[in-house]
């Protein structure tokens, strides 16, 4: 009975994004700061901003972030965060 109560409640875990400020100029804008911003609000997400996270190469090409240690990137800012709202699910 208690495992299917600990599976019926279980409380859903936080997500760590590390962003790298660099990717964040430069593919963020006026809207896309704001709806990130609502987006980090989510007590269940934990993020830090880093002066640079060394993947240069995908930086200068599309948004990207690192979710639990694991690079997410998407087309344009939208998408990523599309993307980042999924991983939180």
């Amino acid at each position: 009975m208690k495992t299917f109560l600990s599976k019926l409640f279980t409380k859903k875990g936080k997500i760590q994004i590390e962003f790298c400020q660099n990717t964040l100029d430069r593919h963020l804008n006026e809207q896309t700061i704001a709806e990130y911003g609502k987006f980090l609000e989510n007590p269940r997400v934990q993020y830090k901003e880093y002066e640079c996270l060394s993947e240069c190469k995908l930086c200068k090409e599309v948004p990207y972030a690192k979710v639990n240690g694991q690079i997410m990137h998407g087309k344009d800012s939208h998408d990523l965060l599309n993307q980042l709202q999924e991983a939180l699910k």
